[in-house]
């Protein structure tokens, strides 16, 4: 049975460019989301990071599917130690005002990961996604909207 897809949906306030920016340039993602070696949002590009929790960390591999500059992006997300694992993230932008931002993050395929451990549940999943763009992308995007 395929799972549904998870849907995370924030608003920022910050500027669509900003965010476009904060989630495909791999010094600014660094400090809010994963560091990367490399990352290009260009279709093809492969890159991969560690991610975990304080008792395991996962190796995830993923590839750019998909890339509409400032408006949608999208690439697998898989982890090689589980090979029968499959899934695609979707980040989608739309400009809400000048200084406004909602941004929709679709994860599917989570299903297909193992069903035998807690990290690959779906609740999991959301918890993450929920932390990721609800405070840390929040903060960072957000962080000198009211300085000079």
């Amino acid at each position: 049975m395929e799972t549904k897809p998870l849907i995370v949906e924030r608003s920022y306030n910050a500027p669509i460019e900003k965010v476009w920016k904060a989630i495909t340039d791999k010094d600014q993602m660094k400090e809010w989301y994963f560091e990367l070696e490399e990352f290009k949002a260009e279709k093809g590009f492969k890159f991969q990071f560690t991610g975990g929790d304080e008792k395991e960390q996962y190796l995830h591999v993923c590839e750019v599917i998909f890339v509409d500059p400032p408006n949608k992006l999208s690439y697998s997300w898989t982890y090689p130690e589980h090979n029968d694992g499959y899934s695609v993230v979707t980040w989608e932008l739309f400009k809400e005002g000048e200084q406004k931002t909602r941004l929709k993050l679709t994860h599917e395929g989570l299903g297909s990961f193992p069903k035998d451990s807690p990290n690959f549940a779906i609740t999991s999943f959301t918890e993450g996604w929920n932390f990721i763009l609800g405070e840390s992308l929040k903060k960072y995007v957000e962080q000198d909207i009211n300085q000079p």
